[in-house]
């Protein structure tokens, strides 16, 4: 199954998801058992789950025409993968991502823009590597490593 995709959100004439409504929500990986003395056993029963994105978008009129046309043609109305720079924790990438459903919208927003809303999913969990394990001084302390790399490094 696909890593990446060969097709990708017009990002140069679409933008991407507002931070209104944007959330993410991991597939449980866990199949939980209960016995009737009251336990319950517990399992890891994939390592690579989705995650569902609540996205909304505001478009004005060329755009949620272009929109509306590329979700029609080029994805297949929402069945096809596809790659989409969103945020996670990770930062700002390309994720590969399909719709769970047809989005709602248009709905005017009583200006010039509509508003479309959706639930992608993502094709994995977006999670650091394994190995980052090894240096967790490095994941908690990025931003002070970053601000220090940036102020004292040589600009030659």
């Amino acid at each position: 199954m696909p890593k990446t995709s060969n097709i990708s959100y017009p990002s140069e004439y679409l933008p991407i998801p507002l931070w209104d409504g944007y959330g993410l929500k991991p597939i449980s990986p866990i199949l939980r058992t209960q016995f009737t003395s009251g336990r319950s056993r517990q399992r890891r029963l994939y390592k690579s789950t989705p995650t569902e994105a609540s996205v909304t978008w505001m478009f004005s009129d060329g755009e949620a025409q272009l929109f509306e046309l590329w979700f029609r043609e080029t994805v297949n109305d929402g069945v096809a993968w596809f790659n989409m720079p969103l945020r996670t924790p990770l930062g700002m990438s390309d994720y590969v991502c399909r719709f769970t459903d047809i989005y709602d919208g248009p709905t005017p927003t009583g200006g010039k823009y509509w508003q479309f809303t959706a639930t992608l999913e993502l094709w994995e969990r977006p999670v650091l590597p394994a190995e980052s394990l090894e240096f967790p001084d490095y994941i908690v302390n990025a931003d002070i490593i970053d601000i220090a790399a940036n102020r004292e490094w040589p600009k030659s």
